[in-house]
């Protein structure tokens, strides 16, 4: 994509998501986003770009670690819980609840038994929230195959980058089937009328976070909201789950 045009319609976009704060705030509403996708999707970057001109006391950013000793004692849900958004904030979450479905079974980090008892735990979960009036925005990015690890190997010699690349990461090059069948079974288990999911193809990552951007927006009610400044969802890489099933992703 012309990165002109891409800085053209990420400035009306921008735009957008300041007014889209400002009704946040005035109305006393609260909005979580859940970025996901397979690691170097462009998570951080898409979160960079909505967040960069959104007043941080009300736009908050959680990329949570391992779980400390403590956690891992609690409900597998209790430490999102505590940051979840009081009235007139935006949480977007780097990453969230989802790893118990795609990233702890991939590498066996969980039981399986405690990955069931998540999934069967889920929906009445994202429900709650629902129903508590928090607007659940879901977010999911993915990478071809090819580009994941174009954008390793960049990584890896970008002095400013290398933080990025986990030890985590690079085990998981030769884990591509496996990520396949845990994100297509989470898919399946997770898309709710309730609580859908978005799913945006990222090899480009203006086109990606152009469209993640206008993704969240569409799904929110505020003032001064402006059809042309948002422009179009591009249906070629934006879609749902059935865009990931049967090694879509892959293409």
């Amino acid at each position: 994509m012309d990165k002109d045009d891409y800085e053209e319609q990420m400035e009306d976009l921008q735009r957008e998501l300041v007014k889209m704060l400002s009704g946040i705030r005035e109305s006393g509403a609260r909005v979580v986003v859940v970025f996901e996708g397979r690691d170097a999707a462009g998570k951080g970057g898409t979160i960079k770009r909505l967040r960069e001109n959104l007043n941080p006391r009300s736009a908050r950013v959680v990329a949570l670690g391992k779980p400390t000793e403590r956690e891992s004692g609690q409900w597998y849900f209790q430490r999102y819980i505590d940051h979840l958004p009081t009235a007139g904030e935006i949480v977007l979450f780097d990453r969230s609840w989802y790893n118990r479905g795609v990233v702890e079974k991939v590498f066996g980090f969980c039981k399986d038994d405690e990955r069931e008892r998540f999934f069967h735990q889920l929906p009445e979960f994202e429900d709650m929230l629902v129903n508590e009036g928090i607007h659940l925005v879901k977010i999911w990015l993915n990478v071809g195959r090819a580009e994941q690890l174009r954008r390793f190997l960049a990584r890896e010699k970008d002095p400013l980058k290398q933080w990025k690349l986990s030890g985590i990461d690079v085990a998981g090059l030769s884990k591509w089937d496996e990520y396949s069948q845990a994100i297509e079974e989470t898919m399946t288990r997770s898309h709710t009328e309730v609580a859908p999911w978005t799913i945006i193809r990222s090899d480009d990552k203006y086109r990606a976070r152009l469209n993640a951007i206008r993704a969240v927006l569409t799904q929110l009610d505020y003032a001064g909201k402006k059809s042309k400044s948002l422009g179009e969802i591009d249906t070629k890489i934006v879609g749902g789950p059935d865009m990931l099933l049967s090694g879509k992703e892959a293409e």
